[in-house]
């Protein structure tokens, strides 16, 4: 077995892009079904205040000190990197939100057997369809959409060991040295940092799998 972690945030728009280039190097792996992935919560930007009213230009343009045109360039060219990955997504138009209240869903489809299902859920909902990831019936829906019952997820939301998941989650990504995402770690030995081309994923894959079996 090829264990793959991952630290992830959804609405980082570069875990989205290794998320697609990750699933297309296990498409190419001979021994993908020998593969489990799991996944990591990881904010970003713990700190950031949902604000829906509030565009993704004139939070680029504050976040990151720049003007407008460059805050356009910036998400043009990951918009463009995201759509040469296969994602039909909008960076343009993503709704401002701490991600906090979707990581502990995540916690609990993870619980379930379900992480991969409710990340692609969340990014989809988040990139392709300008939904408020930090609104409870978004994120009932999202949920719903891979199989959770509503009840389950609105008292997943009020369980403090949920909240407790996702603060351990992050206290490891600092321990192991974690400083941005996506991060993945194969077989707890070789790490690899950023949204890198699926060839490169392909690369780690097959050198785990040459070491196991030689």
């Amino acid at each position: 077995m090829i264990t793959v972690d991952i630290w992830s945030d959804v609405r980082c728009p570069f875990c989205y892009i290794g998320k697609r280039h990750l699933e297309q190097a296990l498409e190419k792996f001979e021994n993908k079904d020998e593969v489990k992935v799991e996944w990591h919560s990881y904010q970003l930007d713990p700190n950031l205040e949902t604000r829906p009213e509030i565009s993704t230009i004139d939070y680029f343009v504050t976040a990151k000190n720049v003007s407008e045109e460059q805050a356009r360039e910036m998400i043009a060219g990951a918009q463009k990197m995201g759509n040469d990955s296969g994602l039909e997504w909008d960076l343009e138009n993503t709704v401002l939100a701490n991600s906090f209240r979707a990581h502990q869903v995540i916690q609990l489809a993870k619980e379930k057997g379900l992480g991969n299902e409710i990340e692609e859920a969340f990014f989809k909902a988040y990139f392709s369809e300008g939904k408020n990831i930090d609104d409870e019936e978004t994120m009932v829906e999202t949920a719903e959409s891979i199989g959770l019952a509503s009840e389950e997820v609105r008292e997943a939301l009020k369980n403090e060991s949920y909240s407790y998941a996702v603060k351990q989650d992050e206290m490891q990504a600092r321990n192991i040295g974690v400083r941005g995402v996506p991060f993945f770690v194969f077989n707890n030995k070789y790490a690899v940092s950023g949204a890198q081309p699926s060839t490169a994923f392909l690369e780690v894959l097959q050198k785990v799998k040459q070491e196991q079996t030689t």
